[in-house]
């Protein structure tokens, strides 16, 4: 069974920047993500992975989820 702690706290990240925005950036979406304490370095590694762009709320999940993919920690961890 995944640990989804990590990805409930993105979650959390998510809401907080995306609550009264239709896009943020990924440095945007970072700085709030790194002021929170829950949040573990390694999801913040995950976020440097991303292209520094414009996302909707849906881009960023999307491009997250990309990322853990990408380093084949779907099944440890989960997806968004």
């Amino acid at each position: 069974m995944p640990d989804r702690a990590a990805l409930e706290e993105m979650q959390k990240v998510l809401d907080e920047v995306f609550r009264d925005r239709d896009r943020a950036t990924r440095r945007e979406v970072y700085a709030s993500a790194s002021a929170n304490v829950r949040l573990s370095a390694d999801m913040l590694t995950h976020l440097n992975e991303m292209p520094d762009r414009s996302y909707s709320r849906q881009e960023m999940v999307d491009a997250i989820n990309k990322v853990i993919e990408s380093r084949g920690e779907q099944d440890a961890l989960g997806l968004l």
